[in-house]
């Protein structure tokens, strides 16, 4: 009979082309019991926004279906019934907005469903406006903050708890009536998976693992371009999901079986082992710094060890390394702390040019969450522009600022 909804969006308004990144929608009939819920992270396909609120990363949300994926899903589970949301004027504007950038008109507003947070000013008189404060002042316990599926639990509670005191049948009965003669644009399931998000402790997998299981190859391959990824990957070490993607890809691309790519990766190691001892002293932070490489590449603690062997008994010819220079032009994107502009007035004093936007004069592009999906990050892949963390990017500074 209800349908309960809640949403993470990349932020409050739609004007400002703001986007659903999580939906949850939780069933719950006329005594007030759940009977069914149904969540999905959306890739909204432009920065996610204050992450620090819904917690939601790149890695996550680009490997979700779209809104237009969903929306069959989304009619499938609303359709007939009373549509319920803590605050329904701004749920409902981001469903109409989600559904309207499709070509489709809804029958979900302020006035035709329930809203928790108004009910609560009969139910609950004196209580905060927050779900949380609800439903402190109705008894019930406290909720996970800011995740859809918790959030569409928690007032599906607030709800039962509305109804209980409500009376049979309850006041709003021809919203129902109303609800079951709505009519629902005519879209049906696309069957994708719904992709929740990940538990704290859940850990992408190796790329590696995704890697072709083929033959080696007789000779050693001349792979420049996957050693050139590699580069811009670990620029910050860490490999983002995307760029473990691009990987992946690019060994693909290149006929590279799993084999090639470890036997690749051991002697990347060693020619970073052959960088940090020219001056002859393995300093702890270069060591701890191998090892993380290492573990990024999917390499072991003794590969590290036998890597700064290889270095100190037969040098090989490093690779050049990777630094900024007086005048290259970087672009900040996305939400940042301290705020952007602070990183911008640092940038200047460093003898940096700072972007506005994302060109093949771009030198570096430096985001919160390198998996980013804004229109510059988008950009910055397309021209093959490394895309790092703010943490890497400080550092980045320092060397620079020690190379003058």
């Amino acid at each position: 009979m209800y349908a309960v909804v809640d949403l993470e969006t990349t932020g409050t308004k739609t004007s400002w082309h703001d986007r659903i990144v999580e939906i949850a929608v939780v069933w719950v009939d006329e005594g007030g019991r759940i009977v069914g819920e149904w969540c999905t992270l959306v890739n909204p396909d432009r920065d996610l926004g204050p992450r620090e609120m819904h917690g939601i990363t790149g890695a996550e949300a680009r490997r979700a279906p779209r809104f237009a994926d969903v929306a069959g899903d989304v009619v499938e589970r609303l359709a007939g019934r009373v549509v319920v949301a803590h605050n329904l004027m701004f749920d409902a504007g981001f469903l109409v907005a989600e559904f309207g950038k499709l070509g489709f008109r809804v029958p979900i507003a302020d006035g035709r469903g329930l809203c928790t947070m108004r009910l609560a000013e009969h139910f609950l008189p004196g209580a905060g406006r927050s779900l949380q404060a609800c439903r402190t002042a109705a008894g019930l316990p406290e909720h996970r903050a800011h995740s859809a599926l918790h959030g569409a639990r928690a007032a599906a509670g607030l709800l039962a708890y509305y109804l209980r005191r409500a009376g049979d049948p309850p006041p709003w009965g021809a919203l129902a009536d109303e609800a079951r003669r709505a009519v629902w644009p005519p879209l049906e399931s696309a069957g994708p998976v719904p992709v929740p998000r990940r538990s704290p402790e859940e850990r992408e997998p190796h790329f590696l693992t995704r890697l072709v299981e083929r033959m080696p190859r007789q000779r050693d391959p001349v792979v420049d371009a996957y050693l050139n990824l590699l580069d811009r990957a670990l620029l910050d070490r860490h490999i983002s999901a995307s760029e473990a993607d691009q990987l992946v890809a690019t060994a693909d691309r290149l006929g590279l079986s799993r084999a090639d790519v470890e036997r690749l990766h051991a002697r990347y190691l060693v020619n970073l082992a052959t960088i940090a001892l020219e001056d002859r002293i393995l300093t702890d932070g270069e060591r701890r710094d191998l090892e993380s490489v290492a573990a990024l590449l999917g390499l072991a603690a003794a590969d590290v060890d036998r890597a700064l062997g290889e270095a100190r008994d037969t040098p090989v010819a490093a690779r050049p390394r990777w630094q900024l220079e007086p005048g290259d032009v970087v672009v900040f994107t996305g939400q940042m702390t301290p705020p952007r502009d602070i990183w911008e007035v640092g940038a200047v004093t460093h003898g940096l040019t700072v972007g506005s936007n994302v060109t093949r004069r771009t030198r570096l592009l430096v985001s919160s969450d390198p998996d980013s999906m804004s229109g510059k990050a988008k950009k910055a892949r397309e021209y093959d522009i490394p895309i790092v963390h703010p943490t890497a990017y400080r550092a980045m500074l320092e060397a620079l600022l020690a190379g003058r």
